[in-house]
């Protein structure tokens, strides 16, 4: 063994100089953005301290904090409001894309990018000479791409997918950065959910309203009107410590030059060892729609937590709330987009309110909709309005007191 490493040490040193660039790559400390969608941040703060982690900065639709490649690794297997993981590798002034170019094509993109891999870039640019942010972004890939031609005779394949190297490029006015996004594909689809059903809420938008919540995780949650199930699942997730992690096998990550396999098997092991089960916990979700129910119980035992969820077919009023333990009962109702329908769901809104009222005593009651005045027919007075949105839908999570002798209110 000894003259071998002789052997590489006097014959073939520049193997030594690979080596210490792609350690360092992964072990060298940067600024890292994980962005999520509008009014999520909060809630990803929330995540990223509870990991051990301090932020930097907190802006409405991300959070900035110091790390390691390795650190985003953690990062991307365990937040749940999260969209990308951002690692931070070159910070510049560009004043037009020859600037751009120019700069790019002498960074070392063979210590991130294998020379016969593939990679994809992303973007988002705000410069007076870039009309349009394609543009921007062919300007990345033909650096890296004659980066490399110079360098080493051939390149790496570029495409659209998102499924191995990703570069992105953030550039406003003449301050250009360039980012590793650790994760390819978005986060906030956590990897479950085989059928979305009628307007599913997205996954990270679930998680994110659930924190806001006071449930303990430990008592009754109860989802009536549940659709394809995204809030019980996740609801169920959320008790149980399991991550989304656990549901996907491909990240960006896995395919920069230095990945070492054995440190993500190690930190994706600890999300089997963090699992826990809670005793007694009860997650009801029911719907009208025979089909939704079919959904929801092939979504909820793809993300293994089917045998946690009591799933049942009928109006929401015939939900049956365990009076023994008070939880959290949540509605995601329809919003409503013409006149029509919104005149129904007006009588729908206010039964909603009736049945909280009556039958949710001593719970906690949200409603979670993008439609204010159809909430105004709820006629319960709400104690908190949190702020969400949906898509380009400004919504409201309602929470109610429901405690023996709730006042109504006239809408």
């Amino acid at each position: 063994m000894g003259w071998q490493w002789i052997e590489i040490l006097v014959l073939k040193p520049f193997l030594l100089l690979i080596f210490a660039a792609t350690m360092q790559l992964f072990n060298t400390s940067s600024r890292i953005i994980v962005t999520c969608s509008n009014r999520l941040s909060p809630f990803l703060q929330q995540e990223i301290m509870e990991l051990g982690f301090t932020p930097v900065r907190i802006f409405k639709t991300g959070v900035e904090l110091k790390g390691t490649l390795e650190d985003c690794i953690q990062l991307n297997l365990n937040l749940r409001c999260a969209s990308q993981v951002l690692f931070s590798i070159n910070e510049f002034t560009a004043r037009n894309a020859d600037d751009l170019y120019n700069t790019l094509l002498h960074f070392e993109w063979e210590d991130i990018i294998a020379a016969d891999g593939y990679f994809s870039i992303t973007s988002n640019v705000d410069n007076a000479t870039i009309n349009n942010s394609l543009f921007a972004n062919v300007k990345v890939k033909d650096a890296i791409a004659d980066r490399f031609r110079n360098r080493t005779g051939q390149r790496p394949n570029s495409g659209p997918e998102l499924d191995k190297v990703v570069i992105h490029l953030y550039w406003k006015e003449e301050l250009a950065e360039i980012f590793v996004d650790t994760s390819g594909e978005t986060l906030s689809k956590h990897g479950y959910r085989k059928i979305p059903g009628k307007a599913p809420m997205l996954e990270a938008l679930a998680a994110a309203t659930l924190l806001a919540t006071k449930w303990d995780r430990k008592s009754p949650f109860i989802n009536p009107m549940c659709g394809s199930s995204t809030l019980a699942i996740e609801a169920a997730l959320l008790a149980t410590h399991r991550m989304p992690g656990l549901y996907r096998t491909n990240y960006a990550f896995m395919h920069l030059v230095g990945f070492d396999p054995k440190m993500y098997d190690v930190k994706r092991k600890r999300l089997d060892e963090i699992t826990t089960e809670v005793e007694g916990l009860r997650i009801i979700a029911t719907d009208i729609s025979g089909d939704a129910i079919n959904i929801s119980k092939i979504n909820a035992a793809a993300a293994g937590v089917g045998d946690l969820i009591e799933f049942a077919i009928g109006d929401f009023a015939t939900t049956v709330i365990p009076a023994d333990q008070p939880g959290v009962i949540y509605f995601n109702p329809e919003y409503g987009d013409r006149l029509g329908v919104e005149a129904e769901l007006e009588i729908t809104y206010g039964r909603i309110g009736d049945f909280m009222k009556q039958q949710c005593k001593g719970y906690t009651g949200y409603i979670f909709t993008g439609n204010l005045e159809l909430a105004k027919k709820i006629g319960l007075k709400p104690k908190r309005r949190i702020e969400f949105y949906t898509s380009k839908i400004d919504c409201r999570l309602f929470e109610y007191e429901l405690y023996a002798g709730t006042k109504r209110i006239d809408p």
